[in-house]
């Protein structure tokens, strides 16, 4: 009964994190409301090889679709075990963090969304994982928080290097063993991604996407915590830079792109359903002039995930072209000084794919900048890191 009990408790550790409500600047400088992860518990990686290539070849809304749908597999498998697990979505790819009890069933089902990813898009899903105890055995570090931007909404914050060392040796190796069987599709009920580009919201020119690396672990936090100052002064708070706006949301309507979505949800095209689908969208003209839909509307926008802290800084955030050369400004010498490396790409518009569980409050948004926002500013990054 006593090991029952701990189980439980080793499966729920990110469930039990306090949901810290202050600015996130000031979380990072907090270390004691950091949690080491369980040795027990692993890493989960997924990433889309060559997407560099398929964005520049003008699939980056194909790669942002099969990113989320690897969100999207775990979190239902979770979900259905009463379990939190905290993800880290970037754009051609995303990081988890599992407990053990759950390792084998995901790995089986992303290995079967890796088919049939491969099958419907020409694109090839990178799988693996590592235990946590082989991170930490190997140097590297994974302290995580939970930051509370809204009543109904949080993300994870981790710090350390552990996350980054996960990435690369799982990129590094071959693929793990766990092979897709049978004619089974994934479970990815949720998942929409019914949103057109996205324009900046009023009195804004463009869509910022950035990637920000500190060069020493050791000062991590406390130069995360200023660069974050520095876009809070310059583009006001979250709210004041948030990409995205009820006001600019449109709807896909066309055949194409809801099949795109259907390919990666069922492995195939399926007409009636599609038809379904396609009304159900045109429905949603409708409904988002109800009251349900605009406060929908208005909780999309408050949980959208615009920024990521998964031991390096991912955001997407809309402003005015003097904002960004005044950042720019400010990045360049942080650089020059060898405190960070970054990458940093413009476009006119943002993109966005969501999981949705409920239209209450059980839904996410995933957001980047478009044509292949975060796949470019990585481009970037790794070129001053080589």
């Amino acid at each position: 009964m006593v090991q029952n009990n701990s189980a439980n408790a080793n499966e729920k550790f990110y469930d039990s994190l306090p949901a810290n409500k202050m600015r996130l600047s000031g979380l990072l400088l907090k270390a004691e409301l950091f949690s080491r992860v369980p040795n027990n518990w692993h890493v989960i990686i997924t990433d889309i090889k060559g997407s560099t290539k398929a964005v520049d070849g003008g699939q980056h809304e194909a790669v942002n679709l099969i990113a989320t749908g690897s969100i999207v597999t775990v979190l239902n498998i979770a979900f259905s075990n009463n379990i939190t697990v905290p993800f880290f979505f970037g754009g051609d790819g995303a990081t988890f963090l599992v407990p053990e009890t759950l390792i084998e069933r995901l790995m089986e089902a992303l290995a079967l969304y890796k088919s049939n990813t491969l099958d419907n898009f020409d694109l090839n899903l990178r799988t693996g994982t590592i235990s946590v105890s082989a991170i930490y055995a190997a140097g590297h570090g994974i302290k995580i928080a939970k930051f509370s931007s809204s009543e109904s909404f949080s993300i994870p914050v981790v710090l350390g290097s552990g996350l980054d060392y996960a990435e690369h040796l799982i990129k590094a190796e071959q693929e793990n063993a766990i092979t897709a069987t049978g004619n089974e599709v994934p479970d990815l009920t949720g998942m929409q991604c019914r949103w057109d580009k996205i324009p900046p919201p009023e009195n804004k020119e463009e869509i910022v996407t950035l990637l920000v690396v500190a060069q020493s672990v050791a000062v991590q936090a406390t130069v995360f915590s200023r660069i974050l100052k520095e876009i809070d002064a310059i583009y006001g708070s979250p709210e004041k830079r948030q990409p995205i706006s009820v006001g600019k949301l449109k709807l896909k309507t066309t055949f194409n792109r809801l099949g795109a979505e259907m390919k990666a949800r069922l492995g195939t095209i399926k007409w009636l359903e599609l038809l379904r689908d396609w009304i159900v969208n045109w429905y949603g003209y409708i409904y988002f002039r109800t009251k349900s839909g605009k406060r929908y509307l208005r909780t999309l926008v408050e949980m959208s995930d615009t920024l990521v802290i998964d031991g390096r800084i991912n955001t997407v955030i809309s402003g005015t072209v003097t904002q960004r050369q005044a950042l720019r400004e400010i990045l360049d010498e942080m650089e020059a000084k060898g405190e960070i490396i970054f990458g940093i790409h413009t476009s006119s518009a943002s993109i966005m794919s969501c999981y949705v569980r409920n239209l209450e409050d059980s839904h996410v948004h995933f957001v980047d900048g478009a044509e292949g926002g975060y796949t470019k500013a990585a481009q970037m990054l790794k070129s001053k890191l080589r």
